[in-house]
Order: structure tokens, then sequence, then C-alpha cells
């Protein structure tokens, strides 16, 4: 039997109330994803999974800048007299 989740566009939680659901139901239809949604009002909402899939983290990479290049900030000042201090 495959896993539960076994789609990558497959997210899961749980919610208090039928207004919430259709709240997030919405949210999934627009954006292609499928769901699996339960109706629990006896427990705390969950829908960390949700959140994840539809405001996904930026990458995070680091630049090298040298000591006398332009600040990436947007300042116009090198970057050893501006961020870089």
């Amino acid at each position: 039997m495959p896993k539960h989740n076994s789609d990558k566009n497959t997210v899961i939680g749980h919610v208090q109330t039928e207004d919430r659901l259709n709240e997030i139901a919405t949210l999934c239809n627009e954006r292609g994803l499928k769901f699996i949604i339960g109706l629990e009002p006896d427990r705390p909402e969950d829908f960390s999974d949700i959140e994840r899939r539809l405001n996904p983290p930026s990458p995070h990479f680091s630049v090298h800048v040298g000591r006398n290049e332009s600040c990436p900030c947007g300042s116009g000042k090198k970057y050893k007299k501006c961020c870089g201090r």
C-alpha cells in the first residue's frame, strides 16, 4: 500500500470549523494542490503543511562581495563603509 502522502502535491491538515475548511480548500484548489483536510472541532488547528506549500520560504544563499565593491543594499557606498562593518 502506498504512503498516505506519496504525491508531492498533496497537503494535509485539520481545522475546527467548516468555514475554515472551505477557505483552505479554495486556496488549495486555486493553486492546483491536492489536499486532505480533517474537520476536527475538538483539536487545535494544524495546517502548517498547507502554509508551507502556499508560502514557500525564499532560498537563502550568500554572495561574496569584495570590500571595495558597491554595497548590495543599494546605498551606493562601498561595502566596507556600509554593511561590511
